[in-house]
């Protein structure tokens, strides 16, 4: 019986075209960790047992971090979807449970035992957008190490290269890491309104974050001139360096030792090497480097839209959140204003 209802709700979400791997299975196996925390059948389950479930992950142990609030979210609703599937009677469970065991399955989560949505940003406050200088700071690092590895001899000289050119792919456009990962060399485009750039005036983006049910998003993303460095940086990397790692007929943009596109884990040890050896701090993560581009353009007085159309943010409250202008801009902002309210008591300064 228990088989049988998990059977179903897995053909419920792929009639929805959800993701099987990246929402399906671990949708599944969410509520297998409940049956074995229980010890008991899904149509014998109460609130009070969710609850517990939920205190238990709270609370850490040496085997595993407690989880956050957004993280308890999304298991909550995970749990609530698959006991509104086994309530609702249109696929004959509640009766069936009634006729076999006796009782009727009950909705575990509601209102009054979740996890109440009241801000905008949940993720941790330690999380934010490098500074100018810290971009610089990881730049030179990484720099550093190419250059180290080039004086010794190393065979990590390539591999450094490419690590460079990846983050700084990654800052100049604003990129996620699997965008990043997935890009080939086709994606780069010709811009036509800015033919000095060549063949790196926009980049497509073919594997933005999807939507649960749809396919990838696709976006293209304009090179700003505030960050047309970009342009010698990928074409020494495409013409000089990337050729050495025999990639073969493999489309790749960045490719790995062994002739493979490189893995979402590779992006994030390029990240996490450069950090340490610029000595920034540990919580700042690759995806600060999205937060950095989203903020900088925002400093350098690019619309709101402008800035969401280039990373793929459907709503300008998305990039509000993304966004950490430094206090030299706001002030910035603040002199504008008062130069167009009293334009007499500005001039000359």
């Amino acid at each position: 019986m228990l088989e049988a209802m998990l059977a179903g709700w897995v053909r419920q979400q792929q009639t929805r075209f959800l993701n099987e791997k990246a929402t399906i299975r671990p949708r599944v196996a969410l509520v297998r960790r409940l049956l074995e925390f229980t010890n008991s059948y899904s149509w014998e389950w109460q609130p009070a047992d969710g609850e517990a479930f939920i205190a238990h992950l709270r609370s850490s142990n040496r085997a595993r971090k407690p989880i956050g609030m957004s993280t308890g979210r999304g298991y909550e609703t995970t749990l609530a979807l698959f006991m509104e599937y086994l309530t609702d009677r249109r696929y004959g469970w509640p009766e069936e449970c009634q006729r076999q065991f006796g009782q009727f399955p009950q909705q575990i989560f509601t209102e009054n035992n979740r996890v109440q949505h009241v801000v905008d940003y949940e993720g941790r406050p330690e999380r934010r957008p490098l500074t100018y200088d810290e971009v610089q700071e990881l730049f030179d690092a990484i720099d550093g190490r190419v250059e180290e590895a080039r004086s010794h001899g190393r065979k990590g000289a390539l591999t450094a290269m490419r690590d460079a050119a990846m983050l700084k792919t990654v800052y100049a456009y604003g990129l996620r890491r699997n965008e990043t990962r997935m890009l080939d060399l086709p994606d780069l485009r010709r811009a036509p309104k800015m033919p000095q750039l060549g063949q790196y005036g926009a980049l497509l983006v073919r594997y933005g974050k999807a939507s649960k049910g749809s396919p990838p998003k696709r976006r293209t993303t304009l090179t700003v001139p505030e960050m047309d460095w970009i342009v010698d940086v990928l074409d020494h990397w495409i013409i000089e360096v990337r050729p050495q790692f025999s990639p073969g007929k493999l489309p790749a943009l960045f490719v790995t030792e062994r002739s493979g596109r490189v893995s979402l884990r590779g992006l994030n040890t390029a990240f996490v090497q450069a950090r340490e050896a610029a000595g920034l701090a540990s919580e700042l993560d690759l995806h600060s480097l999205r937060h950095s581009y989203v903020t900088h353009l925002i400093e350098f007085d690019y619309p709101e839209k402008f800035v969401s159309l280039q990373v793929g943010h459907d709503y300008a409250s998305t990039t509000a959140i993304y966004t950490g202008v430094s206090d030299d801009y706001r002030n910035r902002l603040v002199q504008r204003a008062l130069r167009d309210r009293e334009p007499s008591l500005w001039e000359g300064k």
